[in-house]
């Protein structure tokens, strides 16, 4: 199932897999591990993974994830993304230990903040992971409506690092993304938003027309965003 639904985002143009890791006790849903990547690897060697690890205790998780890795043969680039919640770790005073641990196993790091959790908080992380993961809702939970007042935390971390991949996840849909990209939006997770449509090809298409315009700069003209049948999207 993992992988048809894989293939069938990839081939309708995603960008790269986010990968939903729960373990039930740090969200109520139980979801896949890492040997489930790492075979979703062997199908797909040249595609980024970005593994959002909803668990309770992710550095027990970090170096069977890495087995994963990979690098993209024409280009170099890391495949590989460990992405865990500073909820699960600041608490223990761990964060900056799965950070140095997933480095040290050969992957990006991503740090994921949720709806009730102070941007303050990833302050002293800043500057030393590649992401930084707005959840748009309450982790765990498909379907749930996208939280427009999360768009202060990307606006404040694009602030502070204008260079940095800031990725939102929850409830983001074609009628929604403009606000995450004009946030500072640069990565843009989408469940139901592309899943449950008629088109799923276009929603992307529409969705990264938006980044482009807002998010990243990357348009290479300022022409409106992709025009979208709302009767499709409904």
């Amino acid at each position: 199932m993992l992988a048809t639904e894989a293939d069938r985002a990839l081939r309708a143009g995603a960008d790269y897999l986010h990968l939903d890791v729960m373990d039930g006790h740090f969200v109520p849903a139980i979801s896949f591990g890492p040997k489930v990547i790492a075979n979703l690897r062997r199908h797909h060697p040249k595609v980024f993974f970005d593994c959002h690890m909803m668990v309770e205790k992710p550095e027990e998780q970090v170096e069977a994830i890495a087995e994963a890795k990979a690098l993209h043969p024409e280009t170099g680039k890391n495949l590989l993304q460990f992405t865990f919640h500073i909820e699960t770790t600041e608490p223990r005073g761990l964060t900056q230990k799965v950070i140095d641990l997933a480095r040290k196993n050969g992957m990006l790091v991503g740090l994921a903040i949720s709806p009730a959790t102070p941007i303050e908080q990833l302050q002293p992380y800043l500057e030393q992971v590649d992401m930084v993961l707005v959840m748009t809702v309450v982790p765990g939970k498909g379907g749930q409506s996208f939280m427009v007042e999360m768009m202060e935390k990307v606006r404040s971390v694009r602030a502070k690092c204008p260079e940095k991949d800031i990725e939102v996840d929850g409830g983001v849909k074609v009628h929604t993304v403009d606000e995450a990209a004009k946030a500072g939006a640069n990565m843009i997770v989408s469940g139901t938003g592309v899943y449950k449509v008629d088109d799923m090809a276009l929603a992307i298409a529409t969705m990264r027309r938006s980044v482009e315009l807002y998010g990243n700069g990357l348009a290479e003209d300022k022409l409106s965003p992709l025009r979208y049948d709302k009767e499709i999207f409904a």
